[in-house]
């Protein structure tokens, strides 16, 4: 499956030649042109990558970054900035960026610095996922809730595994179904099906206990969060 990035960058030009050099490379890129677009992109869809410009109108991308951070997302995020001095580059770093590349640059080595945080994302997975007392261990394929064992069937464990992987986000139905279903046309709607193995899951996850984990966000799809 192709990776999936996301570029916010304001100068169209150059988020244009990024996306369209992506693209050559193999890469499936999104862009955004504002920081709240991206924001909201990066909250609607499931990316392995953010490819993210510092000085942005509005939402700012140091903004966005320690946002990123504070909401947990495991998201590479290589920042691209004008400013190239040390202490800038240290307030990057420290805000949770994994790179960092000064403009102008050679978009080779820009390619080169996506490759390697893509291996970094890949390379050592999670042997478990864990929300609250929800535990889900990959490696034996069991699912806990308050040391009680769950038992749930592949494509349930698919769905939680993926609400794990994006808990505090909003997952929506299309998400769902283009990376558990893996369906790409949407020619045969999923809906139904969808909610339907929601709904046993969620009966599996939260009947038994007073913390409802497994929560519908009316129109836009579901999350996976623990209320503070």
């Amino acid at each position: 499956m192709k990776s999936r990035i996301l570029v916010i960058e304001d100068e169209k030009k150059l988020a244009t030649a990024i996306r369209q050099g992506l693209i050559v490379d193999g890469v499936s890129a999104e862009v955004a042109y504002s920081g709240e677009d991206g924001f909201y992109l990066l909250h609607a869809q499931q990316f392995d990558l953010l490819v993210l410009d510092i000085m942005l109108p509005g939402r700012g991308g140091l903004e966005i970054l320690r946002e990123v951070r504070k909401e947990g997302l495991a998201i590479p995020v290589l920042v691209l900035t004008s400013k190239d001095s040390i202490n800038d580059r240290v307030i990057g770093l420290d805000a949770g960026a994994d790179d960092y590349l000064v403009k102008p640059f050679a978009f080779p080595e820009l390619q080169a610095r996506i490759r390697a945080l893509l291996r970094r994302g890949k390379s050592e997975p999670a042997p478990s996922l864990q929300l609250a007392d929800l535990r889900m261990d990959l490696a034996s394929r069991t699912v806990t809730r308050a040391g009680v064992p769950i038992g749930l069937t592949a494509k349930e464990f698919a769905i939680l595994e993926y609400l794990l992987v994006n808990k505090n986000r909003v997952v929506s139905r299309e998400m769902l179904a283009r990376d558990v279903w893996k369906e790409t046309s949407r020619y045969t709607p999923l809906d139904n099906v969808i909610d339907v193995n929601i709904a046993r899951l969620r009966r599996k996850v939260d009947d038994h206990c007073d913390a409802k984990l497994l929560q519908t966000v009316r129109g836009v799809g579901f999350i996976l969060r623990e209320d503070s």
